[in-house]
């Protein structure tokens, strides 16, 4: 695969969650690199873009801080304040256009080679979240953390790569079944057992092997000008039917997605969770990601999509009352599509700080780690007995999920041979 980047100008990799393509990536941008050309790797979240960078990858960028740094060096006029941070998804559309327009002219030095990596799956309010852990641990125990950032999945990958040589101490994911891929192979140390106690045990690993840390709800994101309340579905798979035909978003490639339907096939069977694909693939309008799907449905591009509760939060705050122009729709109880998704921490085998890691796994379910959880703008619900969100979310007491513990969760196999089948990936 990475003899062809000598011999093509272009080329497109596809693959799953987990198959590698960040890595693939990665080592594209180092062959080139050695060639003595000057290449950029574009991706989709400031977090990867900042973690390839601190691989030695210097020019790693999200679009929009690949326009804004065209932009200055081109001395175009940055638009609605100097930082990118200030930008709203709209402006990022005109500065990425007005660089390419404008700046890539001006510019004295330009690229002779792009690598895009998506990384779909991993958010920048996540990273903010584990920064903000980190960091407040670092303060009370004096114990600095080094933070890599990256898609779930493709972590997952590279530590079952790394087995037992992994430099790595801890492995937080976004969701169950990468932990438990991970744990699979028997990479993971035991958690210290008043660490788990901490979180109600439906929270952790089965085998006590990672500690749940803060959690997120399956909901339906709605347009108001375009819906009523009571025109939505009580059930996830009545959107898969023809009736809401260019009607319903979603993101097949998230790893927030599988999980859901991992869960379909537990309640109704594999048959169900099949027939739910096929319709999904023949009606409803797939989309890159979560956050591409709430802001669909805001705009009124679709009617209404499937995402975990924080992202329309997110929306909420990014974008002001004003200009929003959607609500969350809860499905019923026990509904797959209201599955409860949990973040979780574990210890690997190879860890070389083992005490210090231990520390860090009882501070993330302690007090003031729930509490950075509670207070921060993730929106995400924290786990820990006692601990609740600060946040106007739903309350958590009120969560009607499917009674599904992560072990039937498993590693997510199956599920992604599903979706593969389905040519949802």
């Amino acid at each position: 695969m990475l003899d062809l980047v000598e011999h093509n100008t272009r080329l497109l990799v596809r693959g799953g969650p987990g198959t590698g393509k960040t890595l693939l990536a990665r080592e594209m941008y180092r062959r080139l690199e050695a060639q003595s050309k000057r290449p950029v790797i574009v991706c989709s979240t400031n977090a990867l873009a900042a973690g390839l960078r601190a691989d030695g990858l210097l020019d790693a960028y999200t679009v929009g801080e690949l326009a804004a740094r065209l932009l200055r060096q081109a001395g175009v006029p940055m638009q609605q304040g100097a930082e990118p941070g200030a930008w709203t998804a709209e402006t990022w559309q005109l500065a990425s256009l007005q660089a390419a327009m404008d700046a890539v002219p001006a510019v004295e030095r330009i690229y002779t080679a792009v690598v895009v990596d998506e990384a779909q799956d991993f958010r920048p309010n996540d990273w903010e979240l584990v920064k903000a852990l980190a960091g407040d641990f670092t303060r009370r125990s004096g114990v600095r953390v080094e933070l890599r950032s990256g898609n779930e999945a493709e972590l997952a990958n590279q530590i079952l790569q790394e087995g037992a040589s992994s430099p790595a101490d801890v492995f937080y994911a976004g969701n169950p079944p990468p932990l438990e891929a991970v744990r699979a192979k028997g990479l993971l140390a035991a958690v210290a057992p008043t660490t788990l106690a901490a979180v109600p045990a439906t929270y952790n690993s089965p085998t006590g092997q990672w500690v749940g840390v803060s959690a997120r709800s399956g909901a339906l994101i709605y347009n108001t000008d375009r819906l009523k309340p009571a025109a939505l579905p009580a059930r996830l798979v009545d959107l898969a039917g023809p009736a809401w035909k260019g009607r319903f978003a979603f993101a097949p490639t998230e790893t927030d997605f599988s999980p859901i339907v991992t869960a379909l096939a537990k309640i109704a069977g594999a048959s169900a969770a099949e027939r739910f694909l096929v319709g999904l693939k023949a009606n409803a309008k797939a989309y890159e990601d979560n956050e591409a799907v709430v802001a669909a449905v805001n705009r009124g591009e679709v009617q209404t999509g499937l995402v975990e509760h924080y992202y329309w939060y997110r929306l909420s705050k990014e974008l002001g009352a004003p200009r929003i122009h959607s609500a969350l729709h809860y499905f019923a109880a026990g509904d797959p599509g209201g599955l409860l998704a949990v973040s979780g921490a574990a210890l690997l085998q190879s860890s070389k700080h083992e005490a210090d890691a231990q520390r860090f796994l009882a501070y993330l379910v302690s007090p003031a780690g729930q509490r950075v959880i509670a207070t921060s703008d993730s929106f995400e619900y924290p786990l820990a007995t006692g601990a609740s969100t600060r946040q106007p979310l739903r309350p958590f007491a009120e969560l009607r999920p499917p009674a599904l513990t992560p072990a039937d969760l498993g590693d997510g196999k199956k599920t992604l041979e599903l979706l593969q089948q389905a040519n949802l990936l």
